[in-house]
Parts: structure tokens; C-alpha cells; sequence
């Protein structure tokens, strides 16, 4: 809904501090600011760029403290914090003790949402996030439906909610930092797909990430959405207080039971949003409509089908929202073939979650891996994937660790340790994971790890190994 329909009249004057500035805490500021209030930001950091963004802010009227996010200023009523500041923070715990309460960007979207504002369809999990989101987008608009992929896919929800651009519907992708702050969230439909250890640094423990995941299940109006394969999904459904009617639908790679949607013969089917989910199934889907047809790119697209239909789309949209959705860079990319040996870059595995899904859609495989750990640990990941694996490519500051993990779960198995960690190093990883394949095979680099030890980011890393893919096949010509 547009911005003029906002009401301005809870905020004027009011004293609302923004924690941390940055992709969310920058738009926050100024949105408050243009409401009325009186806004104080607070950033740890007091580096040039910081210093730049604090200008602009202040020749609008905000206020801008560099140098210390501890101290929570003097009359404030309401912290709106940036993601990425962990619950811990001084700030927060100083604001509990004065009884401020702390909202979240999304939390502030959600509030600020005009009269009939679109109803949001939610996404979150350990891994596939983005992925589903795209793909429910992209099944909304083949339904004729006005949408957008929105939240931490990089598309600001106040920008969507507060924009001129009317919407139908909204495909969101929350992470566990943004549910954390978004208590009175409520969406329509939500699907928490997946649930592995990650960010326990900032959540404290594995169970109050899941907890955090778990909130964008409470108030769901029509179905929650969870993953057959993942029983501590449904446990969150069943503990989440949601409207009366609120349904549970899952999804699975097997034949699906009632209430759920599945893959029987190389057809996606419905039988959750059928006159007779007993005994009836709805064809929505080939598997091959799907691209990559990997087994966790169909439960991908299961989970955006399930919220589509959810949401009341025809089975036709779903097929050609699929038909017409192609994945981000770096999510199991197909780079080249060379020899007859197939190089696939997923470099946006950087857990070993993700990794472990992009090992299950390839075999025999030349695996390269290795980075930052982040405290993971992987010898259930080489267990599962041992009896795959043509030989493995290490890179990275924390190789060792599966280099450990391989000598004690897949002792058989050939190993490159490439003792670098510049970043010509992929250029000699892609250089030995060829020289270990065979025709047949699939190169795959999957890291398992994050890549700052190396690379600035993960479209950094898998940029480099697409580089160096490229220049071995001009060689090879």
C-alpha cells in the first residue's frame, strides 16, 4: 500500500532509537523520521563509511551516535534493531531493564501496513529459503497475481509495504534473526522448511533457534506449511497457537498422505487443497518442470506449490510459475561439461546442511570443499556422502577438519589437500578435482563453509570456480 495511506499520528514525537545502521537500520531511520519521530541511531562502528551514512542521516534531522551501540539514549520508548545485533547486546538488556520494548525491521513493516494491505506467505528454514520464495513468486505471477520477492531476499519490506506499488500478496523470506524480533507477526500461510544448526553463536543454543523459527507459525490464518522428512518442523506447527481452521500441510519426496503434497512417478501431486484428499490427488507438476530437478529443489518447490494453493492458486500456475522460475547464481549451477565430466557450482553451501543436500543429487562425485567452519562439525556429512565420492579437493582455513572427518568416515576415498588459502587456490582446486574424475562424474563445489577466509563473499567464491571451469574448458577445446 502506498505511503500516503500510513497514519503518521502514533509516531509524532515519539523517541524511537535504531540500532545499527546498514541495509535495514538506514531505511528504518528514515522512514521513522518521516512519520514524526524523534530518532536517535547507535552504531558500534565508527569507520569512514560509517561516517558518511551518519551525515546523510543527520541533514535529515536524525540524530547519530558512532562509536557506541551500549548505551541506550535518554528518553527512548522503542529500539527498531538491525538483524544481525545479537539478543545479548548491553543495548537490549539495558532496554529490558527500563521496560523499552525492541523491534525488528520486519516487526516495524508489519506494523506500519496500511488498510487492506497484502496478506504475506512466509518462508524460513535452515537452507532454501531464497530458492522457495523465487519460486512462489514466480507461481504468483503466473496466476496473474501482483507480487514480489521480499524480506531478507534483499527487497526491504518497508520499501514493499510502504511503497506506491500496490500488491496482491507478498512472498517473504524470514531468517531466525528477523523472527526474533517480529513478535506480532501473523501471516496468512508459512513454511518453516528445514531445521539444522546454525547461527547458535547468536541465538545461544539450538533450541531457541528453533524456537525463533517457530514464531512465523503463530497466527497463521490457513496453513502451516512443514516438512514430512523433518519431524521437528511439525513439532513446531503443533505448538504454535494459531486462527481457528489453521491447517497443517506437509510435503515430502515420497507418495503423499492426506494433507500433504508429494511426488508420485515423476509428478508433483496435491492432496491437501482437494475436495477429497482421501482418495483424490491433483496433478500440479512434472519434475522435471523444476530446475534443478535435485531431490532438495523438489522439496523446494513443494513447499512455494503448498503456499501457493494455500493461497488459493490454480494447479496450472503452479506448473507454469515453475516452468518459468530459474534459481540465483551459485544455488547447484550448472557451469560446464568437459570431457564428459559435469562441473556444478553450489556455492552457496556454506553449512553443512546445505552441503549435504547438494551431495544427495550427484554421483559419483569430486567434491571441493573447505573454508570457515563456523564450529561445525562433519563427520556425519562425509558418513552420509562417503559411498558418492570419486576424490576430494580441500581448500579453505578450516580443510583440516574434514580432512579428519574423511580419514576416519571414508578412509578409501583419494584426498588433495591444497595447502593455500589465496584466492588463485580454485584455480588449482578445479585443476586436481578434473585430474581425479572420470567421464560421468560431477564436479561439485559445495563448500560446507563459509568463505570469508578467502573470498569477500560466496558469489565471490563460486564466481572464482566458474572462472577457473571456463579457462579449463578453452584449454580443453
Amino acid at each position: 500500500m502506498g505511503s500516503r495511506e500510513v497514519s503518521n499520528q502514533d509516531w509524532q514525537g515519539k523517541h524511537v532509537t535504531v540500532a545499527g545502521l546498514g541495509v535495514s537500520g538506514i531505511p528504518a531511520a528514515k522512514v521513522l523520521r518521516g512519520l514524526g519521530a524523534v530518532v536517535t541511531v547507535v552504531n558500534d562502528g565508527d569507520d569512514e563509511r560509517s561516517r558518511a551514512q551518519a551525515a546523510e542521516l543527520e541533514a535529515q534531522g536524525i540524530t547519530v551516535r558512532l562509536g557506541d551501540g551500549a548505551t541506550l539514549p535518554e528518553s527512548t520508548e522503542l529500539i527498531v534493531t538491525t538483524p544481525g545485533w545479537k539478543p545479548d547486546k548491553p543495548l537490549f538488556t539495558a532496554a529490558a531493564e527500563a521496560g523499552v520494548p525492541v523491534w525488528g525491521d520486519v516487526e516495524l513493516a508489519w506494523r506500519l501496513r496500511g488498510p487492506g494491505a497484502a496478506p504475506w506467505l512466509a518462508v524460513t528454514g535452515t537452507n532454501g529459503k531464497t530458492t522457495t520464495v523465487r519460486m512462489l513468486a514466480s507461481i504468483l505471477r503466473a496466476a496473474g497475481l501482483r507480487t514480489a520477492a521480499v524480506g531478507n531476499i534483499g527487497v526491504s519490506l518497508l520499501d514493499a509495504v510502504l511503497g506506491d506499488e500496490e500488491y496482491d500478496v507478498l512472498a517473504v523470506e524470514l531468517s531466525s534473526y528477523q523472527l526474533h524480533w517480529a513478535p506480532s507477526l501473523r501471516a496468512h500461510s508459512a513454511a518453516v522448511l528445514n531445521l539444522a544448526p546454525d547461527h547458535l553463536d547468536w541465538h545461544g543454543s539450538m533450541a531457541a533457534y528453533v524456537a525463533d523459527k517457530g514464531r512465523i507459525y503463530e497466527g497463521n490464518q490457513v496453513a502451516c506449511v512443514y516438512n514430512a522428512a523433518d519431524p521437528a518442523t511439525e513439532d513446531l506447527v503443533r505448538e504454535a497457537d494459531v486462527e481457528e481452521g489453521c491447517r497443517a500441510i506437509g510435503f515430502t519426496l515420497n507418495t503423499p498422505g492426506p494433507s500433504q503434497l508429494g511426488v508420485v512417478d515423476g509428478i508433483l501431486v496435491d492432496r491437501a487443497f482437494v475436495a477429497n484428499r482421501q482418495k483424490q490427488a491433483q496433478e500440479l507438476a512434472e519434475v522435471e518442470d523444476v530446475d534443478p530437478p535435485a531431490p532438495h529443489n523438489i522439496a523446494n518447490a513443494l513447499a512455494a506449490a503448498a503456499l501457493a494453493r494455500a493461497f488459493g492458486v490454480e494447479p496450472a500456475a503452479v506448473r507454469d510459475g515453475l516452468r518459468a522460475f530459474r534459481p540465483d547464481p551459485h544455488r547447484i549451477e550448472h557451469v560446464a561439461d568437459i570431457a564428459g565430466v559435469a562441473y556444478v557450482d553450489d556455492s552457496k553451501a556454506t553449512n553443512t546442511h546445505a552441503a549435504e543436500a547438494s551431495l544427495a543429487a550427484y554421483d559419483p562425485i569430486v567434491w571441493i570443499a573447505g573454508g570457515l567452519a563456523k564450529g561445525a562439525t562433519f563427520d556425519e556429512l562425509v558418513t552420509g556422502a562417503a559411498g558418492r565420492l570419486r576424490g576430494v579437493v580441500l581448500i579453505g582455513r578450516d580443510r583440516e577438519l574434514i580432512r579428519e572427518a574423511l580419514t576416519r568416515h571414508a578412509p578409501e576415498v583419494p584426498v588433495v589437500d591444497l595447502g593455500r588459502t589465496d584466492t588463485g587456490a580454485m584455480s588449482e582446486a578445479v585443476r586436481e578435482a578434473a585430474r581425479l574424475a572420470r567421464p560421468g562424474d560431477t564436479v561439485l563445489m559445495a563448500p560446507a563453509c563459509a568463505s570469508m577466509d578467502m573470498f569477500v563473499n560466496y558469489n565471490k567464491r563460486g564466481e572464482a570456480f566458474a572462472d577457473a571451469v571456463r579457462a579449463l574448458a578453452a584449454e580443453s577445446a
